[in-house]
């Protein structure tokens, strides 16, 4: 059976919302990698005893691979009946993760809370992987 054919012809979108959370992810491994050079944290330690930017800029990058394979769950499921909502909720999500961390690079850890707007991002798409669930279920 052939890929084109099974999924939603409006899939592609969510593709270039999976490309975009990877571009996120590199870009926050990258300053990690940066700040390691600028703060003299060697491997394998994970967070600094002197330095708190450090720490932050680490903080924001695990933060989110920590939740990033339920994203990515998620995303899937809901894509797959409504691929152009959940590439929305999606690309609304990754681009909260960008705010997240640099509200986080200031060394305020307060100021993460600058991509609170991702939860939009988040709960939509476990609400759409619900709505799937149910209407496999004939529940509607």
């Amino acid at each position: 059976m052939d890929m084109l054919t099974v999924l939603p012809s409006n899939f592609g979108y969510v593709i270039f919302t999976y490309l975009y959370s990877w571009v996120m992810l590199a870009y926050l491994a990258v300053k990690v990698g940066t700040a390691r050079k600028k703060y003299d944290v060697k491997y394998p330690d994970m967070y600094s005893d002197k330095e708190q930017v450090f720490n932050c800029i680490q903080r924001a990058h695990q933060n989110t691979l920590e939740i990033y394979p339920q994203w990515l769950v998620f995303q899937t499921i809901a894509a797959l009946v409504y691929p152009l909502s959940a590439s929305v909720l999606g690309a609304i999500w990754v681009t909260s993760r960008f705010s997240y961390a640099w509200g986080y690079y200031t060394g305020d850890p307060a100021k993460r809370m600058n991509g609170t707007y991702g939860y939009i991002g988040s709960l939509g798409v476990i609400i759409l992987s619900i709505s799937v669930a149910l209407q496999l279920l004939g529940v509607f």
